[in-house]
């Protein structure tokens, strides 16, 4: 009997001892997603498009972590979640594309691309 109240408690602590697995970003991925998606809203915007090489990788992440986008008016995360993205289906067909992506990945894709792409970073880039 004590052996049957002892196995769950070993196999609970088993499992919460196992390392959690992160996050392994993807560039290529946040390159598309901000060319198909961030870039083609910019497009029809009095700003234009926003170059990745027209900040810094400390600019860049500044801008991440403030989550202010619009001139503060709504946070960043909002154009990765999955409501954008319905939102956006109708005319942007590459918003099916990313919808079964977790919003946090995509994300970390777009930030891992802004980084590589930045003016000081190891591969600037542009959108054109």
């Amino acid at each position: 009997m004590k052996l049957a109240l002892v196995l769950p408690l070993v196999a609970a602590a088993t499992l919460s001892s196992a390392p959690v697995l992160a996050y392994d970003a993807d560039w290529k991925r946040g390159r598309i997603y901000y060319r198909a998606i961030c870039s083609s809203c910019h497009t029809t915007t009095p700003n234009g498009v926003i170059q990745p090489n027209g900040r810094t990788k400390g600019e860049w992440m500044a801008y991440l972590k403030a989550d202010k986008h619009d001139k503060g008016k709504e946070p960043v995360a909002k154009y990765f979640s999955k409501e954008y993205l319905s939102s956006i289906k109708a005319t942007n067909k590459a918003a099916d594309r990313f919808f079964s992506v977790p919003t946090d990945q995509l994300l970390q894709d777009v930030q891992l691309f802004l980084q590589r792409s930045a003016k000081d970073g190891e591969a600037p880039a542009s959108c054109n």
